[in-house]
């Protein structure tokens, strides 16, 4: 695939991932019930192990990608999002309502409480490894970390840096939404929301600007990954302020458009997965 193709790709598959793995937990909470969803979630976080552990034996870069993608997105929603969800059922918590509507489900009222775990992750990343990440390396240079602390390098695995990516990545941004939307801090009218919703849609702009400058699509994939997760706040808000329908959120109105949406990402999948050459990179995330 030729540029501006490939970023193009890289960007939708990433990108349809987003509102599908939103619409398979609401099927699975609806169609499973309470007796069997947390089972059925147990099993599909052990299936993203499964593909990541897969994707780590790989010595060609795409495959190893696509595992880590669609393994982080089965563990994050398998074991993190119902995770949240046990713990906010078993303990009672409510979702918050608003005009007789939910606006914040109750599993992502109790999902703020994990900053200090991410706070610490991020430490680690700071001052315990060099990664290839760039906000990283700029971080560590302008602090000048890399002088108070003497780590090597850490060993690169493309199915786990992309694994981790997507989680963490994920992970930041519904903190920080999470928090934007709190009435304690700011509140979704807030004008720090909307600094966080127009910042988020300029950069992921920028992002994507360099994103379709990418020739070689394992490497495409991983940088499509923050450059959607950056754009899907700025979509996140705009569901928030309910200026267009999230189909996501009841795909069982919306079987056409979710089956629609299922069959180009298994296609594009599909076709970028063998269209490829899988020439060795020459480029680093």
């Amino acid at each position: 695939m030729k540029k501006p193709f490939t970023g193009i790709a890289a960007f939708i598959i990433v990108l349809l991932t987003m509102p599908l793995g939103h619409a398979a937990m609401i099927l699975m909470e609806k169609n499973l019930g309470l007796e069997n969803v947390y089972l059925a979630a147990v099993i599909l976080g052990l299936i993203g192990v499964g593909l990541l552990l897969a994707g780590m034996t790989m010595a060609k870069a795409l495959p190893a990608t696509f595992l880590g993608l669609f393994g982080a997105l089965f563990v994050w929603t398998g074991w993190i999002e119902f995770g949240f969800s046990y713990y906010a059922n078993r303990t009672g918590v409510e979702s918050l309502m608003e005009n007789g509507e939910i606006i914040t489900k109750a599993e992502y009222l109790i999902m703020p409480s994990s900053l200090g775990f991410f706070a610490v992750i991020m430490l680690y990343y700071l001052f315990g490894v060099r990664t290839g990440c760039r906000f990283f390396l700029w971080l560590q240079k302008t602090f000048r970390i890399e002088k108070m602390t003497d780590f090597a390098k850490s060993t690169r695995n493309t199915a786990m840096v992309t694994f981790m990516e997507f989680n963490i990545l994920l992970w930041a941004f519904y903190l920080l939404l999470l928090l934007a939307y709190d009435q304690n801090f700011a509140g979704d009218r807030h004008p720090v929301t909307y600094f966080i919703a127009f910042a988020s849609a300029l950069w992921s702009l920028i992002l994507f600007f360099k994103l379709i400058k990418i020739n070689q699509l394992a490497y495409a994939i991983r940088y499509a990954i923050p450059t959607v997760i950056i754009f899907w706040n700025f979509i996140e808000i705009l569901g928030r302020w309910n200026l267009f329908t999230e189909i996501w959120i009841e795909p069982s109105n919306y079987v056409i458009e979710i089956v629609l949406m299922v069959i180009v990402l298994v296609v594009l999948t599909i076709t970028v997965l063998f269209g490829e050459k899988n020439a060795p990179e020459k480029q680093q995330a």
